[in-house]
């Protein structure tokens, strides 16, 4: 069909599984708890982290659970789920009789207007946006890899991972013969990544901005290899429905949830106890954890979509798929673009220098606390929207640029999700 438009537009709530939405929902939270460590501007940060050194108890339980759960772990998952979508939204508009051409074309739109979006937030609010990292990525992977055989899929996944692993490996043998080089003090790229939010004047705080989105859009979008791989996993996975039909693939999303959230979390434990200081290292010595950290990370974010996929087929055996705290996880979930974004516009202007400044007042465990009620306001306001059968304003937007007007399918969301994650060090 040479030529055909866009055949339809995003699934109908009959069509949606509950699982990507509840996932995508619930963990907003953990990308609002890490962006807003970066927030803590009037301290130093301590090695090679976001984080400052505790200044007591509270902000030691604060930091030790957000680098072993949250660092490094929300941003795959998103990942994952972002490819998966891509894969879903292609489906669809092939089932509908759009032409292959046209699938391609539309998801060059999507992800072109993602990276507009991306530079519209770092510009104005948020030098950790992530959406150009996923435009891109989706631009150069969905090029590369969204009509190739599930074995390619499978083994560049594989591949990349290896790579990871021997790199990781690498860093643990040179750990082992590093002698500590002095007190922990911030790393320089950090420091340059993270002064935009102590800057108090409006427009130095965006030229900032501006100077580090680049490097988070090549960095955290390719080069930092958990993304791609992660995307990859999410293309294959839903061409075999793992989400939309768990009870089909319960022992592999067991062995993944398990398996993915235990490795996780001991692989984020070496890098929790250095920042709390139970482990002395020095800023050398902590960036050779960097690499274990991620491709654990990876593990762990994969390891909690699997997790959310079963709980979601639990709560639906039950009946409880429809009560009100899954509805309005799933509908934060189904407004993902819109709550992403939505942290930024009530986290920047709040707590950067340049806005009210209240975040040189906070300490980590306070700033926790700020993040679970900017995450909760969120989710209060996409259950309204919801409630009021109406869609989130981002997505409204999105959708129209890249079906180039209005859509079939009326006032639904797309399935597919279009938002991930968080900072460079998420």
């Amino acid at each position: 069909m040479p030529g055909h438009a866009v055949a339809r537009g995003p699934a109908g709530a009959g069509e949606r599984a509950l699982a990507p939405d509840l996932a995508r929902g619930s963990m907003l939270l953990f990308i609002a708890i890490a962006n807003t460590a970066w927030y803590l501007w009037a301290v130093p940060m301590s090695g090679m982290s976001a984080h400052p050194e505790p200044a007591g108890a509270l902000d030691a339980v604060a930091q030790f659970f957000t680098v072993m759960a949250v660092d490094s772990r929300s941003y795959p998952m998103f990942a994952f789920l972002f490819g998966y979508g891509m894969v879903q939204l292609a489906r669809r508009q092939e089932a509908a009789g759009t032409s292959a051409r046209d699938v391609d074309a539309l998801l060059r739109r999507r992800n072109l207007w993602l990276l507009v979006f991306g530079f519209v937030h770092a510009l104005l609010l948020w030098m950790g946006d992530v959406l150009g990292a996923y435009g891109l990525a989706g631009l150069v992977l969905g090029w590369l890899f969204l009509r190739r055989a599930d074995r390619t899929l499978l083994v560049w996944a594989g591949a990349i991972t290896g790579l990871m692993l021997l790199l990781s490996a690498f860093s643990l043998v040179g750990l082992a013969f590093t002698p500590a080089d002095g007190a922990a003090s911030p790393a320089p790229g950090l420091e340059q990544l993270a002064a935009n939010i102590g800057e108090p004047s409006l427009w130095g705080a965006a030229l900032g901005r501006l100077t580090a989105w680049p490097l988070v859009v090549l960095g955290q979008g390719l080069l930092g290899l958990a993304v791609p791989t992660a995307i990859l996993l999410g293309y294959w996975a839903a061409r075999h429905r793992i989400l939309e039909e768990p009870g089909n693939n319960l022992a592999l999303l067991r062995l993944t949830a398990f398996a993915g959230v235990t490795v996780g979390w001991l692989g984020g434990l070496p890098s929790a106890l250095a920042q709390v200081g139970v482990w002395e290292l020095s800023p050398t010595q902590a960036s050779m954890l960097s690499m274990p950290h991620m491709v654990t990370g990876l593990a762990c974010g994969l390891g909690y979509v699997s997790l959310i996929a079963l709980a979601a087929r639990r709560l639906q055996e039950r009946g409880r798929g429809s009560g009100p705290v899954v509805e309005a996880l799933a509908a934060t979930g189904k407004r993902s673009l819109s709550a992403y974004l939505a942290q930024s516009v009530l986290c920047a202007p709040v707590l950067a220098a340049w806005g009210l400044g209240v975040g040189a007042h906070l300490t980590s465990w306070s700033m926790f606390l700020f993040a679970v009620g900017v995450w909760l306001v969120t989710v209060v306001a996409a259950h309204a929207l919801e409630r009021a059968g109406r869609r989130g304003p981002a997505e409204v937007l999105l959708r129209r640029l890249a079906y180039r007007g209005p859509v079939a399918g009326g006032a639904r969301e797309p399935e597919e999700g279009p938002v991930g994650g968080r900072d460079p060090k998420a």
